[in-house]
């Protein structure tokens, strides 16, 4: 007998869904519909990811909880409730793997766009204003990566192709590793947040990096740097950021990630100069969905023929588990430096 498959979906279903249909016996499901049909599933998939609905739908008696929830997203942070994270038997799967060169270009093109200010330039078109003026080489410039999964790596392998100079920030400090070189951790972080011009924030939000970013981080950021956000809009703390830009003493900031999304149209952070505000769409290229697609259906075979799933999550981390060789181990008390 076939699996039962809810996919959780906003209006959009994935592509050529007759793929998986032929595979798992199929319902798609709206957020207000999700609770009448994810119990007695086996398997759901959330093509929406960021929800509070499925730990809202989840039903109490565990045997009728589905085993695998797959995300169509790297990030899983809406789903660690304490009902499926402390279910051993439901196994949760991302979609690693998928975002990570889109993302690396998306962020390269924020640091050339913040260091250029192209934004200024539009402006001045907009205004039909000619005004010739100075910019900034990126070549030569510190950037410090807080996340080293795979994400954070091609971020790094990107900023280094250009001519920057690249450390990364993490659960365990390392000095050959073969994408950032050094990494940092524990007190560690500290002193090279006050060396970069540029911090970007790539890790996954988790209990531990939940709020990471806050009044004392930024206060140790380098004067006149730029933060830029891929990761998750709550590993920062948006009014401190606010603060921070509004008196100058960081140069700008590009956010892609909020703490509420849409961002409130009353948010300071739509007008603060400097500050370049993208919808959540760093990941989003051409053909991103057919990709996640083909993922969740290579894990429904692997399933149906007993073989083990790619992109398993520990639950209790939040993320899929790297083996990275440590050659030396460092200081790890830092909050939330992965």
């Amino acid at each position: 007998m076939a699996d039962r498959l809810v996919v959780l979906h906003r209006g959009i279903l994935p592509p050529d869904p007759a793929r998986i249909e032929r595979l798992a016996d199929t319902v798609y499901a709206t957020e207000e519909e999700l609770p009448l049909l994810l119990p007695g599933a086996d398997i759901v998939l959330c093509w929406h990811s960021i929800t509070p609905v499925v730990a809202a739908a989840w039903p109490e008696d565990p045997a009728l909880a589905p085993d695998w929830v797959h995300v169509a997203a790297a990030g899983v942070d809406s789903l660690l409730f304490p009902a499926l994270v402390g279910n051993p038997d439901v196994v949760l799967t991302n979609s690693r793997g998928v975002y990570d060169q889109a993302i690396a270009e998306y962020v390269l093109g924020l640091i050339i766009a913040l260091a250029k200010d192209f934004p200024g330039t539009w402006e001045h078109q907009r205004r039909r204003e000619w005004r010739p003026r100075d910019s900034e080489r990126i070549g030569g410039r510190t950037a410090l990566v807080w996340g080293t999964g795979p994400i954070g790596r091609a971020v790094a392998r990107m900023l280094r192709a250009v001519g920057m100079r690249v450390t990364g920030a993490g659960r365990t400090a390392r000095a050959d590793d073969p994408d950032f070189g050094l990494v940092h951790a524990g007190a560690r972080v500290r002193t090279a947040l006050a060396e970069a011009d540029y911090v970007v924030l790539a890790t996954p939000l988790t209990p531990d990096t939940r709020g990471m970013v806050d009044a004392s981080v930024l206060a140790a950021m380098k004067s006149g740097a730029r933060l830029v956000n891929v990761g998750r809009g709550a590993l920062v703390d948006e009014e401190a950021l606010i603060r921070h830009l509004a008196d100058g003493r960081l140069a700008g900031a590009a956010l892609d990630v909020f703490a509420q999304e849409p961002l409130p149209a009353a948010s300071p952070l739509w007008d603060l100069p400097g500050v370049i505000v993208s919808p959540h769409t760093a990941g989003e290229v051409t053909g991103w969905r057919a990709d996640l697609a083909d993922l969740f259906l290579d894990n429904l075979i692997r399933r149906n023929e007993g073989r083990p799933l790619r992109n398993v999550v520990d639950k209790n981390k939040g993320y899929v588990r790297e083996r990275i060789r440590v050659t030396h181990p460092g200081d790890t008390s830092l909050r939330g430096a992965f």
